[in-house]
């Protein structure tokens, strides 16, 4: 067997959270392979909303087992808080939830890190969550940093080791190192973390392969916010793109099946960073308001423009995207046109593709369509689909060079539809 890859083709919240829901079913496990606390997968079903910030998004479908990959970083308080709430749901987490020994963990001492580095950068700062990510990533790649397997072995030791180091590099940061009301709570979700099934999970998810067992590896964020591939340096501290599956889970990438990377039918970002198509008239608003477009662990105001065709290129090329699955499409449900980005002016010159640096001197040159409006929150078939809407499905497919399986006209589980032609 080989394992599936879902991932964001944008700079995130392209409604992977859903998409994983929807797949569930056809698979025996859900595995999160990068990412932290950062990341927030809104699902919504039978009248029910959740938000999932490190749990992956295949708790709620027939008792699956789901796995937090060593590519994670884990906040025990958040991570407890998270669960807790859960559980009050009725989902039996202890049962169905696995956490790698090899994933990290989120210290107190790394939010303050987070904030005193982010109050060093002054206007050039990334516009980070302050959920600890970037110096967690730090320290797991400096070899600093604390696991959850350490847990089970001298742990006290080495929990005040790292302190002790953190507390230096804040002093030098002018930073607060006093975390002792959060480190409280964070010895609790220490202890909370030791009723989970802590296990390797790279041998874990190889011998469910080996036994035929079928694994769907979830991403967190977006291709365009990968530590090497996004728009540099504004982008998340882990490897948001394919080849994360592999080093965030332990599989070979032979192993790597089909792949559907998931993008909106406009685009959006939050926090700092170039955005060639961001607009900032009336129809940046509108998209924004009619879209509900705020961070869910944030709350921030998201950043709208229209789709970007070259960002998409390249994130297809980067992940090897095998189907393509839109979300969203309801909300450009009223435009009387639609514009999509097909190649960026770079200092007098056309190009298709993604250039080096995208924080000045890009011009986006658009193609335009007819909007289809019509409300399609209610179908439940693409034989439903307005012709504009058809057009710009078959517009998009000939433009990226792979198909659109999925479409996804409204937040609700049952708003998704499986094209037929391109049946899964």
């Amino acid at each position: 067997m080989k394992v599936d890859v879902l991932l964001g083709l944008q700079w995130g919240d392209e409604g992977k959270g859903k998409v994983v829901d929807v797949l569930t079913p056809r698979y025996n496990i859900v595995a999160r392979f990068q990412g932290g606390p950062n990341a927030g997968h809104t699902l919504e079903f039978e009248g029910k909303h959740y938000v999932l910030r490190s749990i992956p998004s295949g708790i709620f479908q027939h008792g699956q087992t789901n796995v937090i990959g060593n590519g994670v970083v884990l906040d025990p308080i958040l991570f407890m808080e998270e669960a807790t709430e859960l559980e009050k749901s009725g989902i039996d987490l202890k049962r169905i939830l696995k956490i790698s020994r090899k994933a990290h963990l989120i210290m107190p001492t790394h939010r303050r890190l987070d904030a005193a580095n982010e109050r060093l950068k002054g206007d050039s700062k990334i516009g980070t969550t302050g959920k600890g990510i970037g110096p967690t990533y730090t320290d797991k790649v400096s070899r600093n940093g604390l696991r959850v397997g350490d847990i089970e072995c001298d742990f006290e030791r080495k929990y005040q080791l790292a302190k002790q180091r953190h507390a230096t590099l804040l002093k030098a940061l002018g930073g607060d190192a006093d975390v002792d009301e959060l480190e409280k709570q964070w010895m609790q979700g220490i202890e909370y973390i030791k009723q989970f099934d802590i296990i390797d999970s790279e041998f874990f998810i190889n011998k469910q392969l080996a036994e035929g067992k079928s694994v769907l590896c979830e991403g967190a964020q977006g291709s365009m916010l990968d530590i090497d591939f996004g728009s540099y340096p504004f982008v998340t501290s882990s490897n948001t793109v394919c080849a994360g599956a592999c080093a965030g889970l332990g599989v070979a990438p032979s192993k790597i099946g089909e792949v559907y990377g998931i993008f909106k039918a406009y685009c959006t970002r939050v926090g700092a960073g170039p955005f060639p198509t961001e607009l900032f008239d009336e129809t940046g608003a509108q998209i924004r308001r009619i879209g509900h477009e705020f961070g869910a662990v944030t709350g921030r105001e998201r950043r709208c423009g229209w789709i970007d065709l070259v960002a998409l290129r390249y994130t297809i090329m980067l992940n090897g995207v095998t189907q393509l699955i839109m979300m969203k499409s309801d909300v450009l449900d009223g435009f009387d046109t639609i514009k999509a980005c097909d190649a960026y002016e770079v200092n007098g010159q056309v190009t298709r593709d993604f250039p080096f640096s995208i924080e000045q001197g890009i011009t986006p040159i658009y193609t335009e369509l007819p909007g289809w409006k019509t409300d399609m929150t209610q179908f439940t078939c693409e034989e439903q689909f307005p012709k504009e809407f058809s057009d710009y499905i078959s517009f998009l497919e000939q433009k990226l060079g792979v198909p659109i399986t999925i479409v996804s006209v409204g937040p609700d589980r049952e708003q998704t539809i499986i094209r037929k032609k391109n049946k899964l």
